[in-house]
């Protein structure tokens, strides 16, 4: 297949602009003839049903969780970027631009990324006109702080909870259109399969986690707004419900998949406490605003932090590089973090740890003012570890956190496969292999707010689609797929449990695709993997029937993060280790291979 980005042609600044002009129309009246169907309601999957619906289209919106207010964007914690400037530093959308594709290691897509960077300032008025409560200065004004990667001040922000309370404004827009009849919602729905016909995305297979009971959905065209993959690590800032089950469906099908070797690693995170949890909890990067990063400089150092003294403490990121201090990007802060801790200074009882100390700051500013900043991330951090960090600096640890390969979509957001559009961190195309904050929030938002609502309907105004319902033997070939699929894992009467298979998957990406990789470590990976390959089918374990709440069907994604796992590792090994490949080399992948 020969890939189109559809990139518009014209000065960079000038494409969106040019874009929305040639883009056909749908007529208002005819809007209500369409019908759309958008899976996942989190920043990007609750904007775009929202903003569809305003617009007259008929949408059908799933989540996998009970309520779309709890999807995985409410744990965001640091901010979102914009371009404003209110804090007179020179910043433009042309600086948001260019330092969103350096941060991106020049692996993005520049049009797509100068879009973002364009709509980032309508982003904030919208949330504002919302009701979102931003942080704001004395003044009444609202108010900016850094980020690492980024020498101004331009992350717009809500406490420790930006996520949630940009997921609250999305939620209540939706919610809106649910009251007019606009959006009908469907929750603790999980699709299972993308139906396609005549080489269109036509509808979704869908399963009711709590009857059990297989639906199908027709529609004009399909939007996948279900996040990454990041959980194919073991373990991950994501929760156990991110399972990208939708986007592996997609791919599947035939959908192009670009970069799945291109992960963030998030620097602040609580370390690892044992095999018994279920993923990792973040600290925002924002706290590297005022906390500072330090080790003891003697490997094997057990001493309290209070009991080492200043003259022996490394800071080493501070030292390293001082233009940036400790907030470099999150790739240099999490690999030196590693690169301590490989050398034995790591802290706390399993080693794999640093101080993230805020006595400075609280001596400096006063304990009122860090905690009016930080006061829920602090609150978080007692409850998980019982630790006070106002008194005892906070034990970080790097862990993944954000996945910028994705399904590939060209520059209207669509996939390989017509009618299959895909928002936010489940395309590829922003990021590159970006290396910054406060990058996702903006573009789930870009995608779904002021992206999407052009591009569909240039889409659906030029696309001719002849009448399809759900007695379509499409669709009835998929059932069929799905069932048998359910049947076969249910039918297993192995002696391990899906978690089990889980972890050793996670593990294997964690130890030979993590932060630090080579040649002999990704083969050994890929090798572990094909062993994996045949245990699951034989020695998994599924309980229960499926005509009820069944979890540990989870077996299926089981198998899918299998797929994964090998993809991911087969991708990274085209290359030597630390050799990134753009997109259109030999990053993309057909799911029918």
């Amino acid at each position: 297949m020969q890939l189109d980005a559809k990139i518009p042609g014209g000065p960079l600044a000038e494409k969106w602009d040019r874009h929305r002009f040639e883009l056909k129309l749908v007529n208002p009246a005819n809007k209500r003839k369409f019908e759309i169907i958008v899976v996942g309601t989190g920043l990007a999957g609750g904007s775009a049903s929202a903003s569809l619906a305003e617009l007259g289209y008929n949408v059908k919106t799933f989540c996998i969780q009970d309520s779309p207010r709890r999807a995985h964007s409410i744990a965001a914690q640091g901010g979102i970027n914009a371009a404003k400037n209110y804090t007179n530093e020179g910043d433009s959308i042309w600086r948001l631009f260019y330092d969103t594709v350096k941060g991106g290691d020049f692996r993005a897509r520049e049009a797509n990324v100068y879009r973002l960077a364009q709509v980032s300032n309508n982003i904030i008025d919208q949330c504002v006109a919302q009701g979102v409560p931003f942080a704001r200065d004395y003044g009444g004004l609202l108010a900016n702080r850094s980020f690492g990667g980024s020498q101004v001040q331009r992350t717009f922000y809500a406490r420790g909870q930006t996520g949630q309370q940009l997921l609250l404004g999305a939620y209540s827009a939706l919610m809106r259109q649910v009251g007019t009849g606009k959006v009908k919602m469907f929750p603790r729905r999980e699709m299972l399969d993308i139906v396609v016909i005549n080489g269109q995305a036509r509808g979704i297979v869908a399963r009711n986690l709590i009857t059990g009971e297989i639906e199908t959905h027709s529609g004009d065209a399909v939007v996948l707004c279900t996040g990454g993959y990041g959980n194919v690590y073991f373990l991950s800032t994501n929760a156990m419900a991110s399972n990208a089950t939708a986007a592996f469906r997609a791919y599947k099908k035939g959908a192009y998949f670009a970069n799945p070797c291109f992960t963030q690693i998030h620097p602040t995170c609580i370390p690892v406490h044992g095999d018994y949890q279920s993923k990792l909890s973040l600290m925002s990067e924002s706290l590297r605003n005022d906390g500072r990063v330090w080790v003891p400089k003697n490997p094997e150092d057990k001493r309290r932090p209070h009991q080492i003294p200043e003259s022996e403490r490394d800071y080493y990121l501070e030292n390293k590089y001082p233009s940036f201090g400790n907030l470099v990007p999150r790739d240099v802060a999490s690999r030196n973090a590693k690169e301590q801790c490989d050398m034995g200074k790591g802290v706390g009882e399993t080693g794999l740890a640093v101080y993230l100390d805020f006595e400075d700051a609280i001596k400096r500013d006063g304990k009122d003012v860090i905690e009016k900043k930080y006061g829920n991330l602090f609150q978080m951090y007692e409850k998980i570890t019982a630790e006070n960090p106002y008194e005892t600096p906070m034990m970080i640890y790097p862990a993944i956190h954000y996945t910028m390969g994705g399904l590939w979509v060209d520059y209207n957001l669509m996939s390989t496969i017509d009618g299959l559009f895909v928002l936010g961190e489940a395309n590829f195309s922003d990021h590159g292999a970006n290396r910054l904050g406060a990058s996702a929030l903006m573009q789930g938002l870009a995608d779904g707010y002021f992206v999407l609502p052009y591009t569909i309907g240039g889409y659906l105004a030029g696309t001719t689609l002849e009448e399809v319902t759900t007695g379509h033997m499409a669709f009835k070939e998929s059932i069929t797929s799905v069932n048998d699929s359910i049947e076969k894992m249910l039918s297993i009467n192995g002696k391990r449990t899906v978690d089990d298979f889980h972890k050793q998957l996670g593990h294997i990406m964690w130890d030979y695709c993590g932060m630090a990789r080579n040649d002999e470590g990704l083969k050994k990976g890929q090798r572990n993997d094909t062993t994996a390959k045949g245990r699951i089918l034989g020695e998994c374990y599924c309980s229960g029937i499926k005509e009820r709440f069944q979890p540990e069907l989870g077996a299926g994604r089981t198998r899918g993060r299998l797929s994964r796992v090998w993809r991911i590792n087969a991708d990274r090994c085209h290359f030597p280790p630390g050799i990134m490949r753009r997109s259109f080399q030999r990053g993309v992948s057909n799911g029918r291979e």
